[in-house]
């Protein structure tokens, strides 16, 4: 299916409404995780299967993998991602570095697919010495792991801000990086658009966020689109930083959220908060849901989505 193709099949899909959350802590356990959801009133979740800045690894007990589906089945929550390790580095050129990445991304995947995950989310890594050998050596190890790991979890790769020599800051190096993996397995592959990262990259999400989605769709295709987190910034356009910031608080400004709340394309693609959680995450998160609800809402006005975020 082609871009132009895939944009007309979204858009004839009737309205539905996407699930929509947060990134939850797993703190005590993965099993904790569905119930703070639910807190929230989360429809969609996003979280860490270990912790984030270790290389320790571990597999996922059959019971736990057991209890954690039926709780998620329990829930409200109709999606489910995980983020891999900040660690990871695929796209190194250093042999130890490399081998330890691709080791720990299995694993990542591994749990992904024994918890039953809709998606894992991971950010291209640093070429650290010439681009295009980082491209290859990146894709590489994708296919690496997924050739290792088979399952049904989504691999979903993150658009970046750009900052050093990080890969994927741009629709056509995200192409060029996707369009390195087997036709075999790019059915299990896909993208996440991060706002605050792309804003810094250069996609100006405040006066033309419309335009900036249908050069998404011209360079990847919005079937490759495969979840949305929505955070605001704290750097200016093109800055090259990934700085979150609350929504409709920072540099993007809520008008972009609003246009992807009610963009058709967007309709059924999920969408995560990493917004600032603040000394009280429950309360925040709450919030900045309530308020991207709100933009969506054609009976709230600009007062009330005001209030709801005091």
């Amino acid at each position: 299916m082609t871009p132009r193709k895939a944009s007309a099949a979204v858009a004839a899909v009737a309205p539905a409404v996407a699930p929509l959350g947060a990134h939850i802590s797993t703190a005590g356990g993965v099993l904790n995780a569905p119930a703070r959801a639910d807190e929230i009133g989360a429809t969609a979740m996003q979280l860490f299967t270990k912790q984030a800045n270790r290389w320790a690894e571990h597999d996922v007990e059959p019971a736990t993998a057991v209890a954690f589906r039926a709780a998620i089945a329990g829930s409200g929550v109709r999606f489910t991602n995980a983020h891999d390790s900040y660690l990871i580095n695929l796209a190194s050129p250093e042999p130890e570095l490399r081998a330890k990445s691709i080791a720990s991304f299995a694993a990542e995947l591994r749990r992904c697919h024994a918890l039953g995950l809709d998606a894992l989310v991971s950010h291209p890594g640093n070429f650290m010495d010439e681009r295009a050998s980082g491209i290859a050596r990146n894709a590489d190890g994708i296919v690496q792991a997924l050739e290792q790991e088979v399952g049904p979890t989504r691999l979903l790769m993150e658009l970046t801000a750009g900052q050093g020599t990080v890969i994927g800051s741009t629709f056509e190096e995200m192409a060029d990086l996707l369009g390195r993996i087997p036709a075999t397995l790019r059915k299990r592959v896909g993208v996440c658009l991060d706002t605050a990262h792309v804003f810094g990259a250069g996609y100006d999400l405040t006066n033309d966020c419309a335009g900036v989605f249908t050069k998404f769709d011209d360079v990847l295709g919005l079937d490759q689109l495969g979840l949305l987190h929505l955070n605001d910034s704290k750097v200016p356009l093109g800055s090259h930083k990934d700085r979150h910031e609350l929504i409709g608080v920072g540099l993007i400004g809520e008008g972009a959220f609003r246009a992807i709340m009610t963009d058709p394309r967007l309709a059924t693609i999920p969408k995560v908060l990493e917004t600032p959680k603040g000394d009280d995450m429950v309360t925040n998160d709450r919030a900045m849901l309530s308020l991207l609800r709100s933009f969506s809402s054609p009976n709230r006005t600009t007062a009330g989505r005001r209030k709801s975020r005091s």
